[in-house]
């Protein structure tokens, strides 16, 4: 029972990852031979990539694996810290620095509404968030803050990040093509 309980916590998170994994599964099942046309191989990364990319998308991948590596110390750390406090606040920057460097990112979508995507939801979502999720961290609502900082983390930064890696996509032609 004591293991049940201390993963239980994770439910929402692994509820999620598999709902949102559905469309890139689907995706790639209706891809019909277009990602063998793309040159998947593997070889070492071309960064140079991503330094002749524009300055919007060097600051949100530079913002991102900020928020990502600092997102897995705070999993995985003591709550309730010094530490664990002034790594949260540098978090929320990284967070929100990513989340609005986005909206000047349009590569997916250059034709829609303003060049914005359904990716775009995720960085409104979590704009939205971070000040709530700071909220409850200060009014001691520590559930609620738990809830929003770990959707935040597995949402913006593991569900988004993957799919970066997508055929098509900046990630997919710095390491696979």
């Amino acid at each position: 029972m004591f293991r049940h309980a201390r993963f239980a916590r994770f439910a929402p998170s692994i509820a999620a990852l598999v709902l949102l994994g559905v469309p890139i599964v689907a995706y790639l099942a209706a891809d019909g031979g277009r990602i063998a046309l793309l040159g998947f191989s593997l070889r070492a990364p071309d960064f140079g990539l991503l330094s002749a990319a524009p300055t919007a998308i060097q600051i949100h991948v530079a913002a991102a694996l900020t928020a990502l590596a600092i997102g897995i110390v705070l999993l995985a750390g003591i709550k309730g810290t010094r530490l664990h406090r002034a790594l949260g606040w540098t978090w929320v920057l990284a967070m929100g620095t990513t989340a609005v460097s986005s909206f000047f990112i349009h590569t997916i979508n250059p034709d829609g509404p303003a060049g914005l995507s359904f990716i775009h939801l995720i960085s409104g979502w979590t704009v939205v968030s971070l000040p709530m999720a700071v909220h409850a961290a200060r009014r001691h609502r520590v559930q609620a803050h738990r809830r929003a900082m770990t959707g935040m983390f597995v949402g913006g930064l593991i569900v988004a990040g993957a799919l970066t890696f997508l055929p098509g996509r900046l990630m997919w032609a710095i390491f696979f093509s």
